[in-house]
């Protein structure tokens, strides 16, 4: 115990020593001296930026290429009449839309009728029936169901003439 109280006291004067000021800034006096007598370096021009046209994407009418293939059913050609869409028809609303751009996302049933409920892009829901007509390729809804809408659309053959191709638009219960 007695050892202790020597070693405290002096402790302290050990720490208090330690703490005084060094007021000697030669060495820092000598290098800024050094550094103010050098002659400054040149700095190099920056580089000139090139200007690059801007990028303008042509595809955004397509299905982007992160959302699932809409189900495309084969349909079975005779020999018959040439298939014409009706240029002279009043076009639906739906129409201005691709398939792609369109998901059906609900059925109600009115007096006997079942509608189904389809969302375009910007965010809009219209209710359709069998013989109503959507997407951009004159499709003619054939069936609305539960989970699917059924229809036919008159696209190119790629010869100058049309053809019918069935397409199925599913349910998307994660909408709306």
């Amino acid at each position: 115990m007695r050892g202790l109280r020597v070693l405290l006291p002096l402790m302290a004067i050990a720490t208090l020593v330690g703490c005084t000021p060094n007021t000697d800034y030669s060495d820092l006096n000598q290098y800024m001296k050094e550094m103010d007598e050098r002659t400054p370096g040149r700095i190099e021009p920056l580089p000139t930026i090139e200007t690059v046209a801007p990028f303008s994407y042509q595809v955004s009418n397509k299905r982007s290429p992160f959302e699932p293939p809409i189900l495309v059913k084969k349909v079975d050609r005779k020999s018959g009449p040439k298939v014409t869409p009706d240029f002279n028809r009043v076009k639906h609303y739906l129409e201005g839309f691709t398939i792609g751009q369109l998901s059906m996302v609900g059925t109600l049933a009115r007096e006997g009728t079942k509608f189904a409920l389809v969302q375009d892009t910007e965010g809009s829901v219209t209710t359709v029936r069998s013989g109503d007509y959507m997407g951009a390729d004159h499709g003619r809804i054939l069936e609305v169901s539960d989970a699917s809408i059924e229809l036919i659309e008159i696209v190119p053959d790629g010869t100058g003439g049309w053809v019918e191709r069935a397409r199925t638009v599913a349910l998307n219960a994660g909408e709306a």
